[in-house]
């Protein structure tokens, strides 16, 4: 199935339906007054986080969608029927931005999440509704309002703990293979991946975390070279960056040198990216010797002055990388704890903040200072 993380949609939320004037007429009752009823409230649009899509294509064949309307009050009193709410089923983790007011509507985070993001109208009134003891034949009545209307340009992100970064063919759609059950496409040629894979990295009993690849950048990505950056995006809800560095590049090139283009590229795309948490990994060491490996990885650490979490590792064979694995759910399981308990602490603090007021018993009498 075709990958596709960007779709422009319309939404046309329902009518409300229109208020009717009526009179009731029955024999032997001359002065029935006003019956009319209420229009219905037209449908509206909700987008819903559904857990088994993960890609946007269905969008670009169905690109317009319209909530019922509410029917037109009658007679007796009787209301008219509300249009039926319109559901659109999209991956969890796509953002919905109004294209006219470039505000966003929604961002679907979690399975089951359900946004409303178009208001269906509001019912028009009957005439019962304008009767009164000095206006007993009301003939005014209402039209229901119109739904909401609005071009919506949705944007797909993948929810991933880890993102994977480096140059075509430094071996990241190899890691997650060794790592995970996924099976992206290894090949020895350079974009063998052409969009994004998950895969779950499990470590133990109740202990696991996402991993996500995407295309490899190459200079230039930033001005449209190769694939262009259009895949960063994927990576900016990921709260950890491993820079794959391929330790024994074909052509001949410093491994501090691939570094130092994602970094430029990642400059470019903006310090979203730049100021999260990255990892080095020094990929395909099978490659060297014992004595040129560890040279090897002495002068890139130097070479770029790292000062973040360096490993190496033979991605092809697994070495080193159950290690990375369980120091990444370390890590992860830390941000979680740190977070939870600021989210405590920020509760408590509010809950301090708060008035305290003395109750006085029902009881009581007021002393006769009072």
């Amino acid at each position: 199935m075709k990958f596709v993380d960007e779709a422009t949609i319309e939404v046309v939320a329902g009518k409300g339906g229109n208020g009717c004037v009526s009179f009731r007429r029955e024999k032997y009752i001359p002065f029935g007054g006003p019956d009319g009823g209420d229009g219905g409230d037209g449908g509206s649009i909700f987008a819903v986080a559904d857990g088994g899509i993960n890609t946007l294509v269905d969008l670009r064949f169905k690109r317009h969608f319209r909530a019922e309307s509410g029917k037109q009050g009658m007679g007796r009193n009787r209301t008219g029927k509300g249009g039926d709410d319109l559901e659109i089923l999209l991956p969890v983790g796509t953002t919905l931005r109004d294209v006219e007011s470039d505000e966003i509507i929604a961002d679907l985070t979690q399975i089951g999440e359900r946004v409303k993001i178009a208001q269906g109208g509001w019912h028009g009134l009957g005439n019962t509704r304008y009767k009164s003891s000095t206006n007993r034949a009301p003939r005014q009545s209402t039209n229901g309002s119109e739904g909401d209307q609005r071009t919506l340009h949705l944007e797909l992100k993948v929810l991933a703990d880890v993102g994977l970064l480096g140059l075509p063919n430094a071996g990241k759609s190899t890691l997650i293979r060794a790592v995970s059950a996924a099976r992206p496409k290894v090949a020895d040629y350079p974009f063998t991946t052409l969009h994004p894979n998950l895969g779950v990295v499990s470590v133990g009993a109740h202990r696991s975390f996402v991993i996500a690849d995407i295309p490899g950048l190459i200079e230039g990505a930033a001005e449209g070279a190769g694939l262009g950056i259009q895949f960063l995006r994927h990576l900016s809800r990921t709260g950890l960056l491993l820079h794959l560095v391929d330790m024994l590049p074909p052509d001949g090139s410093e491994p501090a040198q691939a570094v130092r283009i994602i970094e430029a590229e990642l400059e470019k795309y903006g310090n979203e990216l730049l100021d999260k948490p990255r990892w080095l990994v020094l990929n395909k060491l099978d490659l060297l010797d014992e004595e040129s490996r560890r040279s090897a990885v002495t002068k890139v650490v130097a070479d770029l002055n790292w000062q973040a979490p360096v490993f190496s590792i033979s991605a092809i064979n697994g070495e080193g990388c159950e290690r990375m694995m369980q120091a990444i759910m370390q890590t992860l399981e830390a941000a979680k704890a740190d977070a939870a308990a600021a989210t405590t602490a920020e509760t408590q603090a509010s809950d301090a903040s708060l008035p305290v007021m003395d109750w006085v018993k029902s009881d009581d009498k007021p002393s006769d200072d009072s």
